[in-house]
């Protein structure tokens, strides 16, 4: 316990020094975004997984240092691989964040950014998945409705694994866009999903899960409103790979999909624009956002009336996954 608490406290420090660094560096080569939901337009630093990334390794790396070293346990395989695939979705998504930079188009009220094809975003977090494939990490024994256990044997590594961090890195990426969303969800379905892990006996699981959640702590702490730094799909596609990754090692799957009930609701309301609408919306002289669209297209458009402020609509989100983590723990008990 002592080593799990330690390593969130060197994540947690090390994420909140190297940020302001990072800031200044993505800042002064142009790695910056527009917020286009203030009315000044400001222009933050991008690629927000780097700092996150580096913040998350020593706090990692010093846990299976003190367990090999002084407890002098050893199998930590798979959490060497769950630390290579957060690695490897970093800089993928770093390079879609770069790509973006590249290619930037003003449309209407919005600024639309172009960086790789769809299909290739979608495609790319398979990659990231190899790792985990090659050390056979998780259970392949799953749980269905109807048909109780079933040993799903190497279509577990070969098409499972990669299914989990392909659908949910692309889903994290989806439900983006207002300030301080994507890391607050993050923290509340990562601390659920951690403890649920914890409690079942799936320390590994809990460690990279919370170990994560104190680099997103920090990291909260300059994408809050007003932003100074963006999360980027850098960011935004880790979260749910992290997610995707404690899941298959905790072998706590079905918890993990129950929680990402509003992933799976952003999908399909996504899903209805053929992926082309945006989460953010339109800032009125009141300081409230309204919804771009006459039909809604996102989580956030459903409370986007023009009555909330940007941090107000990121409240009402974080609350109904705070409600649906809860549900989770009442549906499947520890």
């Amino acid at each position: 316990m002592y080593a799990f608490i330690l390593s969130a406290i060197i994540t947690f420090f090390v994420t909140l020094t190297v940020i302001p660094k990072f800031i200044v560096f993505l800042t002064n080569i142009g790695a910056v975004g527009i917020d286009i939901q203030k009315k000044e337009k400001t222009k933050v630093a991008e690629i927000g997984g780097l700092p996150v990334l580096v913040g998350f390794l020593p706090g990692i790396l010093f846990y299976i240092a003190v367990h090999t070293f002084y407890f002098k346990t050893t199998g930590y395989m798979q959490v060497l691989a769950a630390t290579l695939t957060v690695t490897l979705i970093v800089l993928i998504g770093m390079l879609d964040d770069l790509t973006v930079l590249l290619k930037t188009k003003s449309k209407g009220q919005f600024q639309k950014k172009i960086g790789f094809r769809q299909r290739h975003k979608f495609i790319m977090p398979l990659a990231a998945a190899v790792p985990l494939m090659v050390v056979n990490s998780g259970v392949s024994v799953i749980q269905l409705p109807f048909f109780g256990n079933i040993d799903a044997g190497l279509l577990y590594p070969l098409i499972l694994i990669p299914l989990g961090i392909f659908g949910a890195s692309n889903a994290t990426n989806m439900l983006a866009g207002l300030n301080g969303l994507e890391a607050s969800l993050g923290v509340v379905a990562l601390s659920s999903l951690g403890l649920y892990a914890y409690i079942n006996g799936s320390f590994f699981a809990a460690a990279i899960a919370f170990i994560f959640v104190s680099a997103l702590f920090a990291f909260l702490i300059y994408n809050w409103y007003p932003a100074r730094i963006f999360p980027g799909d850098s960011l935004n596609y880790t979260i749910g790979a992290v997610i995707a990754s404690v899941a298959i090692i905790g072998n706590v799957e079905r918890f993990a999909v129950f929680i990402f009930a509003l992933w799976f609701l952003e999908f399909f309301l996504k899903a209805r624009s053929k992926f082309k609408a945006e989460s953010f919306g339109i800032l009125l002289k009141n300081g409230c956002i309204k919804a771009p669209y006459e039909k809604i297209y996102s989580v956030t458009h459903i409370f986007m009336n023009g009555k909330h402020t940007e941090t107000q609509i990121v409240l009402r989100i974080v609350f109904v996954e705070v409600i649906v983590c809860v549900a989770a723990f009442l549906f499947f008990g520890v």
